[in-house]
């Protein structure tokens, strides 16, 4: 093979353009075919017996992930390649192509080296000045550790999937009903009937009753609940009247210059000591201050610990004790603002108990719970506006559907006193109905119904509220019109209909192939 390109590498013209970038080219070249080439225990999935190895799965996943930063930007949260579901598409496009490349065979598929080399030597990322370079192929393959042999292999195993699919997609054609279906959606026009309830239009026929409200209140608990609370009493030491005491020596305020290095960095690099050094002393003192009142603080509440007194302890420090009324975690009081390490601490502690040290930027917490309040369900009758409003919200929502779909049963056989009309209008992809709104599910529906189903098989929603129509005229598109247009309506609609074609076949292949998935790739991360 190699012998054949080399003899046409002078005189092959780019007749493909690629749109991949060279890494991409080089990684993908195993990840539809490699059967055994690189055997390992462990494995990304099997089909049919053949495994589809670890690192080919790396790579697709790597090149389909690429493909959605380059969309997306650099920048892929980790929630947004969930969604997206890279790690399970990733797999799926290689199982795909080992069910094509397997019915392919079937098939009779066959890549003559003729064209194989013709395929090689068109790629973009071997050519220079134009031409195939024997040399750049050679050397590409080499950097990237692969054999001549196995790339031809993968380039083969693709082209025959290639083929396969295109050989599918050529079977796939328009019929003449399904061009006229087409017609008649894009230029006919419609005039409906229509009948809607929201759940304003009934609420006031809600009647709920007690037992209707405590089941909702038993099943809605934590929308109810008030949360736990307490109420601390606390000292704080600020580190900084500790300060006074205090000193460093040499040593200190150049090992703290070492551990902070990057701290002192100018225009021309790191500052050295002696230009820094009354800032590094001043630092020094303050960490040396605070590391001092902690410790005092600990061995204080440490003596104490277990009186669950804070009287004591804001003895020997000499610091006056302050309090705060009961407050939940999500409503400090002002004196707390901002102090969530204290909050924290205050919501893990039980009532009774001290705790602490509690290091903030305000200072040295040690504190005591003087109250707690675990959370509760209030009785219904506390909170029976609110849960009634809901209920009724709920049930409403409910009888506006059911009061729909009863209209709905009518309008198989006429339209029900009271129905509104809409139309005539024509079909647009937002959905636009006058008079209603913009719904493509209804317009959809809309467009579904024929003088012997004149009715929508069930309501559509739109906001909150349902609607269920009934087709009240049909405004006909001259069929002469169709005739004029029925190629260019077929031209339209292959492309979409070749798709469906690929999917429902690969879909058929999947049906009958033994597909074992190592779940722990595609799992949510």
């Amino acid at each position: 093979m190699l012998d054949f390109i080399r003899k046409k590498k002078q005189s092959v013209i780019i007749k493909i353009v690629f749109a991949v970038i060279i890494l991409s080219f080089i990684l993908a070249f195993g990840l539809s075919y490699m059967e055994g080439k690189r055997a390992d225990k462990s494995y990304a999935a099997k089909v049919n017996g053949h495994k589809i190895s670890l690192e080919e799965y790396r790579h697709s996943y790597e090149r389909l992930r690429n493909i959605y930063m380059q969309i997306y930007g650099q920048g892929l949260p980790a929630e947004a390649e969930k969604a997206l579901g890279i790690r399970k598409a990733a797999l799926e496009q290689l199982i795909d192509n080992v069910l094509v490349s397997m019915e392919a065979r079937k098939m009779g598929i066959k890549i003559s080296k003729e064209e194989l080399s013709d395929a090689i030597a068109a790629m973009p990322v071997f050519q220079k000045d134009g031409a195939f370079s024997f040399d750049l192929y050679q050397n590409l393959l080499k950097s990237n550790r692969i054999t001549a042999k196995d790339f031809e292999e993968g380039q083969r195993s693709d082209m025959m999937i290639t083929r396969a699919r295109q050989m599918i997609r050529d079977k796939a054609s328009v019929g003449d009903e399904e061009a006229l279906a087409r017609f008649k959606k894009e230029n006919d026009r419609l005039e409906i009937d229509y009948v809607s309830f929201a759940p304003a239009d009934v609420i006031a026929e809600v009647k709920p009753s007690d037992a209707d409200l405590n089941e909702y209140l038993q099943k809605n608990q934590q929308d109810f609940k008030i949360p736990e609370k307490t109420a601390i009493s606390y000292v704080l030491l600020d580190p900084a009247k500790h300060a006074a005491g205090v000193s460093v020596t040499a040593e200190e305020i150049s090992t703290y210059y070492n551990k902070n290095i990057d701290r002192w960095q100018g225009k021309d690099g790191i500052l050295p000591l002696d230009k820094v050094r009354d800032k590094v002393k001043a630092e020094a003192l303050r960490q040396k201050a605070a590391k001092q009142a902690y410790e005092q603080a600990a061995d204080t509440l440490f003596k104490h610990i277990k009186s669950g007194d804070l009287k004591p302890i804001a003895a020997q420090l000499k610091l006056p004790i302050q309090t705060s009324g009961l407050f939940t975690a999500k409503q400090p009081p002002q004196s707390l603002k901002d102090e969530q390490a204290v909050i924290k601490k205050a919501f893990e502690l039980k009532q009774g108990e001290l705790g602490g040290p509690v290091e903030t930027s305000r200072g040295i917490y040690v504190i005591l719970i003087s109250e707690r309040k675990e959370a509760v369900v209030p009785p219904l009758k506390d909170v029976r506006n609110e849960v009634e409003q809901r209920v009724k919200s709920a049930k409403a929502a409910e009888l506006a559907k059911s009061r729909t779909e009863a209209a709905l049963n009518t309008m198989k056989d006429k339209a029900p006193a009271g129905a509104k009309s809409a139309g005539p209008f024509g079909y647009n992809a937002k959905g636009d109905l006058p008079g209603i709104g913009s719904s493509p599910e209804l317009m959809e529906a809309a467009f579904k119904l024929t003088p012997t189903l004149p009715a929508a098989d069930k309501p559509v929603r739109l906001g909150n509220r349902w609607y269920a129509i009934r087709l009240k005229n049909r405004i006909e598109a001259p069929k002469s019109d169709f005739e004029k247009q029925k190629d260019q309506i077929k031209a339209r609609m292959l492309p979409a209909k070749q798709q469906e074609t690929i999917t429902a076949w690969i879909k058929g292949l999947r049906e009958k192939a033994k597909i074992d998935i190592n779940q722990a790739l595609i799992a949510d991360r």
